[in-house]
């Protein structure tokens, strides 16, 4: 896999994380913070870790299928895995500066 094709991957991936939303928060996962590391192998199986807002999160089976399923749907990608993660705990200042915007922290 070339350079520019594992790039292409990445935003692909990205993109496509960035249509994920906690139905109780109006802004997307990967702006949330919520998504720690994206890594895609020569074979372009995916790995991604994760945490969610709160252990005890709802939504998080909606969520982690929401997201498995979009990547998966990344053209050229062969397999994902979603690492959930709560070291570190997630905290509001892991979110970009459009979701602080978006919801009222700034």
């Amino acid at each position: 896999m070339s350079n520019n094709e594992f790039l292409q991957t990445e935003e692909a991936i990205v993109a496509v994380l960035k249509t994920v939303y906690d139905p109780e928060i109006p802004v997307n996962v990967y702006d949330l913070g919520l998504i720690y590391n994206v890594d895609v192998d020569k074979e372009k199986n995916v790995r991604i870790d994760m945490t969610l807002t709160a252990p005890n999160c709802p939504a998080a089976d909606f969520i982690l299928e929401d997201v498995r399923m979009k990547v998966e749907g990344v053209e050229g990608v062969k397999s994902v895995d979603i690492n959930l993660v709560f070291d570190p705990m997630w905290d509001k200042d892991m979110m970009s500066e459009e979701a602080k915007l978006e919801l009222g922290f700034l």
